[in-house]
């Protein structure tokens, strides 16, 4: 019988990745290792060869009140013998973000640089779809390479790790915030009870953790606040975090995509099954768990691998992770800056991200211009995606889809 495309796919797609002779980008981390959570018997995975080869801090750039501070300090003992460069502000180092040759060293630069600042500003926004508050976070960049990540759009040629180590500060500030508000009043799609703040907007805060304490003192801070609880989504399973003690006051949302989406844009973070196995462990550790279903990219065969996700997760997941668990459905939008710095060091990825006969322009919240799918596109996608949910996964709730 002759192969028959997927005609109900998004106009304008590339062809399928995965298939023979088709582009797939190294990921450079572990997609034939899918252990269990569960800690190592050394007692830390930050310190196992695993995370390692996704951390190898060979440079530091900071602030010098950042390696005053004692969460710098903390740092740096962690790194001995690694060279550093005192900068004025974490923000614009011409080594880093202004320097176009870091395109060819993209992952190089996310593994082996740290930058330390001081965050100045301290901020918490109403959100309202994943979080009812984005609360100002104690990192910025990653040291993954999801090709889609929007970070990097407003950061130039790289974008590593920067860790805020005036933690406290961030965390008062938070607290603070968290008792002016009270009790919730209201359920709504973030929470019935408790008021959500999202703690990593801007960063993966299972990666923060390899390298020092600041999401563990998030996660202890929301302990002791009865009205609010933590959130934050994820792509990389650290098992450390299983030992932090939430008490059901954080809720850890793993990114979740097909896999062959993913080899081939989630570059260097676990592999999709590991996320999804790694939930109940996260569950029983005290964390609520949700899914991020996103982005969704819409492709020759985006349904049918949706459709086996759905079909994964109805399998493999315990009664007591799918009684609690919600998801959040997210379309891509992706960036002309992005598309072009991509370019440079990923171009496969662009076969399937950049799909102008697909996509129109977009004004963000922040006054960006980016590009989301057309539409009457996005429309049909998100409708089709909620029945792929109902009829293979009908108990995962969709808090929010755009």
């Amino acid at each position: 019988m002759p192969h028959r495309p997927d005609t109900a796919d998004a106009p304008g797609a590339p062809g399928a990745p995965g298939a023979p002779g088709a582009p797939e980008q190294q990921t450079l981390f572990g997609w034939e290792d899918t252990p269990s959570a569960a800690p190592p018997d050394d007692g830390g995975f930050r310190d196992s060869p695993r995370a390692r080869r996704m951390l190898d801090v060979r440079q530091v750039y900071a602030e010098p009140a950042a390696l005053a501070s004692p969460r710098g300090r903390q740092i740096m003992a962690r790194l001995p013998g690694v060279p550093v460069t005192e900068v004025a502000g974490h923000w614009r180092i011409p080594a880093l973000h202004g320097n176009e040759g870091n395109v060819s060293r993209w992952v190089r630069v996310k593994t082996e640089t740290l930058v330390l600042g001081v965050k100045r500003t301290l901020e918490t926004r109403p959100n309202g779809r994943s979080a009812d508050w984005i609360a100002p976070g104690a990192s910025n960049g990653c040291a993954m390479a999801c090709a889609y990540c929007y970070v990097p759009r407003r950061k130039g040629y790289s974008n590593p790790i920067t860790l805020f180590t005036n933690v406290e500060a961030i965390i008062a500030h938070v607290r603070r915030h968290v008792r002016t508000q009270g009790p919730k009043r209201e359920p709504n799609q973030c929470d019935a009870h408790s008021w959500v703040y999202d703690i990593g907007e801007n960063g993966d805060c299972s990666v923060d953790a390899l390298v020092c304490d600041n999401t563990a003192d998030f996660i202890a801070a929301f302990r002791a606040l009865p009205t609010a609880k933590a959130s934050f989504a994820t792509k990389f399973v650290n098992p450390d975090l299983l030992a932090l003690d939430p008490r059901g006051r954080t809720r850890v949302r793993f990114s979740l995509m097909p896999e062959r989406d993913s080899r081939l844009l989630d570059i260097r973070t676990s592999p999709v099954a590991e996320r999804v196995a790694a939930a109940a462990d996260f569950l029983d550790a005290g964390y609520e768990v949700h899914f991020n279903l996103s982005p969704v990219v819409l492709r020759p065969g985006w349904q049918r691998d949706w459709a086996d996700l759905l079909a994964h997760l109805d399998d493999v997941l315990p009664v007591r992770v799918k009684r609690q668990a919600a998801a959040e459905v997210i379309l891509l939008t992706h960036n002309q800056q992005l598309h072009e710095v991509n370019l440079g060091w990923h171009p496969r990825a662009e076969d399937l991200l950049w799909q102008p006969d697909a996509q129109e322009v977009k004004r963000s919240e922040n006054g960006a211009l980016n590009v989301r799918y057309a539409r009457d596109v996005k429309h049909g996608a998100v409708v089709r995606l909620r029945e792929l949910i109902a009829t293979h996964a009908p108990w995962l709730r969709v808090r929010y889809a755009f």
